[in-house]
C-alpha cells in the first residue's frame, strides 16, 4: 500500500482519489475549499458521476479513502502528490496554470523528504520543468521527481474509463520514479491494460493531441453533414460507411449540435496557444473551435427556419448538459440555444434528467419541468439538445399531443426522419433531408433504413 495525496477535489481528483484508494492505496485529497471537504467528509458527493458514490462510500468505510483541509500534513506524509486542480482557459486561449503553479509552491514549501510529483491536470508541453523549477526555488535541498499521467476521463463513465481505460500514459524521467507510478497502478498492470511508458514531455503532448483529434473528428462530421443537407444525402449513412473504414474508426462520428464540457473546446484552444507560442503554423488546429461555434449557430438558424421569429415563442428544450449521464453545462450546446433565445423574447421550457438545478442558478427565467412531457406543453416547437438514454424510448404520441405545434428540430438525431413524418411532426435533424406532413417526398433507401440496417416494416 502507497501513501498517495491527491490536491484537489474537482472532478478529476475525485475521481482519481476513489479509484486509487480501490486500488489498495492510502489516500488522501486535499483543498483549500474548507466548505468542500466538509461536504465529502460528510458522505455529500458534489458532482454528479454514475459509480462514484459508491465507490467512495466504500473505499471511506475500509480506511483507504480520507479528506483535508490539512494540506502541509497530507504532503509531508504521502509519498506520492497527484496535482489534479484546474487549467482554466485564458481569454486569448492560453492556459490559466496559475493553479497548478501554487499547487507546486505548497509542496516545495512542506515536504522535507523524497517525494514523486505527478501531474494528473492537463497542462502544456513543458510544464513539468516549470514545476520542477518552482519547487527547486522554494526547496532546494529536498530530492523529488516529475511524473506525467494525463487522465482520459469520460464524464459519464469516468470510473469505468479509470478501471478499464484504453491505455495508461505516465512520462518519467528516471526508472526510479517510473516504476514507482506504474506500481500504484499494479491492478491495471495485472490485468494486460496497455501501458505507454515515455518522457515527460511527449505524456504531456499526448493528452493534447489525443483531445484535438477528437474534437477535429466530430467537427468534420458536422462539416460532412451540413453539406449532406445540401445534397439530400443522409449523414448517418456516410459516417457509418467512414466508421466502418479501419483507418477511421466508428466512435465521435455522430453529426450534432457540436461538442462541449471542460475538456475539447479549452483542450483545442490550449493546444493552438502552445502552438502560437512556439511559432508553429498549425491552420488545422487553430479552425477547430471557430468550426465547432459555427455549428452550434446553425443549430439555431434551423430553429428559426422551423418556427419564424423567436419573439412571443415558447420553445421546449430537452436535455441541457452538454453530453448524458452528467449534470455538467460547461460549454454546453443548450446555453447558446437559451440564451439567444432568451434575448429574443421567448419563453423557455426545459427538461434534463439531471442539470436543471444548475441550469436554474445560470437562467432564472428559464421554466424546468419535472417530465419531458410537461415541458413540451403548449410549446411551439421542441429542441433535443442532449442524447439521454430516456429521450431514446419517449413516447412520441404523447409529445405530439402536448406540443401546441408539432415541430421538432433534433439535434442529436435521435429518430428516424420518415418515422417523424408519418406521426405528423414536422421534422428537423442534422445532415438529414428535413421532413414535414403532407410533404410529398420521393421514398429513398434511408426511409427504410436506419444507420445501414433494415427497419422491419
Amino acid at each position: 500500500m502507497r501513501s498517495i495525496c491527491v490536491m484537489g477535489t474537482g472532478y478529476v481528483g475525485l475521481v482519481t482519489g476513489a479509484c486509487l484508494s480501490d486500488f489498495g492505496n492510502a489516500v488522501t485529497c486535499v483543498d483549500i475549499d474548507a466548505q468542500r471537504i466538509a461536504r465529502l467528509k460528510a458522505g455529500e458527493v458534489p458532482i454528479y458521476e454514475p459509480g462514484l458514490e459508491e465507490m467512495m462510500t466504500r473505499n471511506i468505510g475500509r480506511g483507504r479513502l480520507s479528506f483535508s483541509t490539512e494540506i502541509p500534513f497530507a504532503i509531508k506524509a504521502s509519498q506520492l502528490i497527484f496535482i489534479a486542480v484546474g487549467t482554466p482557459s485564458m481569454p486569448d486561449g492560453d492556459v490559466d496554470m496559475s493553479y497548478v503553479f501554487e499547487a507546486a509552491r505548497t509542496i516545495g514549501r512542506y515536504m522535507e523528504d523524497y517525494k514523486i510529483i505527478v501531474n494528473k491536470s492537463t497542462v502544456p508541453v513543458g510544464t513539468g520543468v516549470q514545476v520542477a523549477e518552482l519547487i527547486r526555488q522554494t526547496q532546494p535541498g529536498v530530492d523529488f521527481d516529475i511524473v506525467s499521467n494525463p487522465e482520459f476521463l469520460r464524464e459519464g463513465s469516468a470510473i469505468d474509463d479509470f478501471m478499464h481505460p484504453d491505455r495508461l500514459v505516465i512520462g518519467a524521467g528516471n526508472q526510479r520514479s517510473l516504476e514507482a507510478v506504474v506500481d500504484v497502478y499494479r491492478p491495471l498492470y495485472q490485468n494486460d491494460i496497455p501501458m505507454v511508458l515515455t518522457d515527460v514531455e511527449s505524456a504531456e503532448m499526448i493528452k493534447y493531441a489525443a483531445n484535438a483529434l477528437l474534437a477535429t473528428k466530430i467537427s468534420f462530421i458536422n462539416e460532412i453533414a451540413n453539406i449532406c443537407e445540401a445534397y439530400g444525402a443522409d449523414v448517418t449513412a456516410v459516417a457509418r460507411g467512414m466508421g466502418l473504414d479501419q483507418r477511421i474508426g466508428p466512435r465521435n462520428l455522430s453529426a450534432g449540435a457540436g461538442y462541449g464540457g471542460s475538456c475539447f473546446p479549452k483542450d483545442v484552444a490550449g493546444l493552438a496557444a502552445i502552438a502560437r507560442k512556439g511559432q508553429v503554423d498549425s491552420p488545422l488546429i487553430q479552425s477547430i473551435n471557430p468550426s465547432n461555434g459555427h455549428q452550434r449557430r446553425r443549430m439555431i438558424a434551423k430553429l428559426r427556419e422551423l418556427v419564424g421569429p423567436f419573439s412571443g415563442r415558447t420553445i421546449c428544450l430537452l436535455g441541457l448538459s452538454f453530453k448524458p449521464d452528467t449534470d455538467d453545462l460547461r460549454e454546453a450546446p443548450a446555453l447558446e440555444m437559451i440564451e439567444t433565445l432568451q434575448a429574443e423574447g421567448a419563453t423557455v421550457r426545459a427538461y434534463d434528467p439531471a442539470s436543471m438545478e444548475k441550469a436554474q442558478q445560470l437562467y432564472p427565467n428559464l421554466v424546468c419541468c419535472e417530465s419531458p412531457y410537461r415541458a413540451a406543453e403548449g410549446a411551439d416547437a421542441l429542441v433535443l439538445m442532449t442524447e439521454w438514454n430516456e429521450f431514446r424510448n419517449i413516447d412520441l404520441a404523447v409529445l405530439h399531443s402536448a406540443l401546441k405545434a408539432p415541430r421538432m428540430l433534433d439535434c442529436r438525431n435521435l429518430y428516424h426522419p420518415r418515422q417523424m413524418q408519418e406521426m405528423g411532426f414536422e421534422y428537423l435533424s442534422v445532415g438529414r433531408p428535413p421532413r414535414r406532413p403532407g410533404q410529398e417526398t420521393p421514398e429513398k433507401t434511408s426511409d427504410w433504413l436506419l444507420g445501414g440496417y433494415m427497419l422491419r416494416r
